[in-house]
């Protein structure tokens, strides 16, 4: 699946930086444990010069809040551990929302605009939670659109804790990209590992659309691909 997935993001590479437009290409990508192979692979390949990040911008889809970057739970931190400090991306590309600010709103609205001035996200990479979330774009009675602060349930913090001491050291909040933003993208990966997942898994391939089930509005993208490691 992490094999398949690289090579997916570097024909989508390929074809956007060989174009005529000079126009970098805007890359969405996640956190958590499931990215981490293709990142894997990712590196791999940019050390065998068959992928290059040089005209690549990246938008990460969320951050928890508060924290701080230098956190060793942070998607700040994670992300270069795991992929921007062994590739050659230029960092002055690299976005990703902070969980260090004051003022989460005004964050979240720069955030939306950065995307918009960078011409959109070409390929967004997402994940899949357990309970359905996509991102931090948790099950409710309603879903925001754009990038905002929202708080996370008792689940995915529950869930989140193995990374922490503690649950109370989980925040209680997080910065998201919205359902509109990930789906205003031009292509959509979307990787789906471990058991925890198959529950979230089947109610997308139900094909009915609910916002108790984010990972559902998937279904009103014209672009999506869908890779998996498990049996249903």
């Amino acid at each position: 699946m992490s094999r398949f997935a690289a090579k997916f993001v570097e024909k989508e590479l390929q074809i956007q930086t060989t174009g005529l437009s000079g126009k970098n290409f805007v890359l969405g990508l996640p956190t958590g444990s499931t990215p981490i192979g293709m990142y894997e692979r990712l590196i791999e390949m940019n050390r065998a010069w068959e992928v290059d990040f040089s005209k690549v911008t990246t938008f990460n889809l969320d951050e928890y809040y508060p924290i701080k970057r230098d956190n060793s739970q942070s998607y700040y931190k994670f992300m270069f551990d795991n992929l921007f400090g062994k590739i050659n991306i230029d960092k002055k590309n690299i976005n990703i929302l902070s969980g260090e600010v004051s003022d989460a709103d005004s964050e979240c609205l720069e955030y939306e605009k950065k995307i918009e001035a960078a011409g959109g996200i070409d390929l967004m990479v997402i994940g899949l939670g357990a309970n359905g979330h996509i991102g931090f774009n948790e099950p409710g009675d309603f879903l925001i659109p754009y990038t905002h602060a929202t708080d996370l349930t008792q689940d995915t913090r529950e869930k989140n804790m193995r990374f922490f001491n503690s649950l109370d050291e989980v925040p209680s909040k997080a910065l998201t990209m919205g359902m509109g933003s990930i789906l205003k993208a031009k292509k959509i990966l979307m990787l789906v590992s471990g058991e925890s997942k198959k529950e979230a898994f089947k109610n997308l391939l139900d094909g009915k659309i609910t916002t108790k089930i984010p990972v559902s509005f998937l279904h009103l993208h014209r672009d999506v691909t869908v890779l998996s490691d498990m049996k249903l």
